[in-house]
């Protein structure tokens, strides 16, 4: 299950590019995941199209980046959103990404162990 949400050759070719920087690299993803849903949050709360289009697309890129293929995928659809500025339909996908991220959140954290091991 944990193939749908999280490419894991994605991760093993990051892995292999970066040697021992690669938990360095898991850190800053979660560490700038929370700030971009941060800023989608404030993005919605004050009814920024233009804002939530650039954070969506700025979540889209590392989520892609990163193997995370699922969330990638729902900051698209907000993305898109945000350029119809159809905010009404901003919240649900909020929420999805929200739950998507925190199921990638527990992979990574979990990869992240076990290099540890």
């Amino acid at each position: 299950m944990s193939d749908i949400h999280l490419d894991h050759s994605v991760l093993s070719a990051l892995r292999d590019v970066m040697e021992s920087e690669f938990p360095v690299l898991l850190d800053t993803f979660l560490t700038d995941s929370s700030e971009r849903l941060r800023q989608i949050h404030r993005a919605v709360a004050l009814a920024d199209s233009q804002a939530l289009r650039l954070a969506a697309h700025s979540f889209k890129g590392s989520c892609s980046n990163m193997g995370a293929a699922v969330l990638a995928g729902l900051c698209k659809q907000l993305e898109e959103t945000a350029r119809r500025e159809q905010l009404a339909d901003a919240t649900a996908l909020v929420l999805q990404i929200e739950q998507e991220f925190l199921v990638v959140q527990g992979l990574m954290l979990e990869e992240r162990h076990g290099l540890a091991r």
